[in-house]
């Protein structure tokens, strides 16, 4: 791992490369928590899984896709007929709104394919730019980067951004950054270390393998 110059200060482009060695060597395998058979499992996933839990999403989606189980089924039918198996999630009632629309959309522009460009996705009802960024990502592996609230924070603490007020500057910095080929693994090593050990409240500092060069760490050392 590379080491701080005189100054005591590493530099950003050491950290991004020990961050990038790190869960390279410890985390070779990052996938998404979302269980899914398909693309279109995946999408219809992603959207619900806004404001809501990956663990929530995953105990409704068996019946919602086997009540659903290609988006030509899911367009035929309206918000109402879906809504009864997402009753469970956050905002049940917008999102059955979205995926009716998006399987509409779906079927009659895209031939029930999902695009895999960001542009094209992010026309369909739900679907915004994280979302677009996931499915992109995690279908096709292009090398994009969805910014969710772990992502946000977990690169902010660790110096992987500098003054990145926004998901979209963080994005741009982090896919700036790092090596194109590591991107579409990146986001999912940022989400599951800020998932289960840089927790938002109380990061497990004590138990994390890449204290030596997070810069929130060390600042906790200095100001003891």
């Amino acid at each position: 791992m590379s080491i701080p110059d005189a100054s005591g200060i590493m530099k950003r482009k050491d950290r991004f490369n020990a961050f990038v060695d790190y869960f390279s060597t410890h985390m070779p395998v990052a996938e998404t928590e979302l269980e899914y058979q398909n693309p279109y499992e995946l999408l219809v996933a992603v959207i619900l899984s806004a404001q809501c839990t990956d663990k929530r999403v995953n105990m409704v989606m068996p019946a919602l896709m086997k009540a659903f189980p290609k988006p030509e089924v899911m367009a035929a039918a309206g918000p109402d007929e879906i809504f009864p198996y997402i009753r469970s999630i956050s905002y049940p009632n917008n999102k059955a709104k979205n995926l009716a629309g998006m399987a509409t959309m779906l079927v009659n522009e895209f031939h029930g394919v999902v695009p895999s460009e960001l542009e094209q996705l992010m026309k369909l009802p739900g679907v915004g730019r994280k979302t677009a960024n996931v499915i992109a990502s995690v279908i096709y592996e292009k090398p994009t980067m969805a910014v969710d609230t772990h992502v946000f924070r977990v690169a902010r603490r660790i110096g992987l951004t500098v003054n990145a007020k926004t998901p979209l500057a963080t994005e741009k910095q982090l896919v700036k950054f790092l090596p194109e080929k590591v991107i579409h693994k990146a986001h999912h090593w940022l989400i599951l270390h800020g998932r289960y050990v840089c927790q938002a409240r109380r990061p497990k500092c004590e138990i994390c393998g890449i204290s030596g060069f997070c810069k929130y760490f060390q600042s906790r050392i200095k100001t003891g």
